[in-house]
């Protein structure tokens, strides 16, 4: 799958816990909050790039105001 060209990645929840340092279930609590945004594939959530991108910048917005 590609977006402008480029590949999009879609991380398991494990994956992104790790990469945050964060537990697996704040990222499910962040995404039942919809907080973090994620698609499912058959019974299992991805987040893709994108959403954890979009996720950070809007931590990112918080911390200036």
């Amino acid at each position: 799958m590609t977006k402008g060209g480029e590949h999009l990645k879609a991380y398991k929840v494990e994956e992104v816990a790790e990469l945050l340092g964060v537990g697996r279930d704040k990222i499910y609590e962040l995404i039942r909050t919809r907080q973090l945004h994620s698609i499912k594939i058959g019974r299992s959530r991805r987040i893709t790039d994108q959403h954890l991108a979009d996720f950070i910048a809007s931590l990112e917005q918080v911390d200036q105001d």
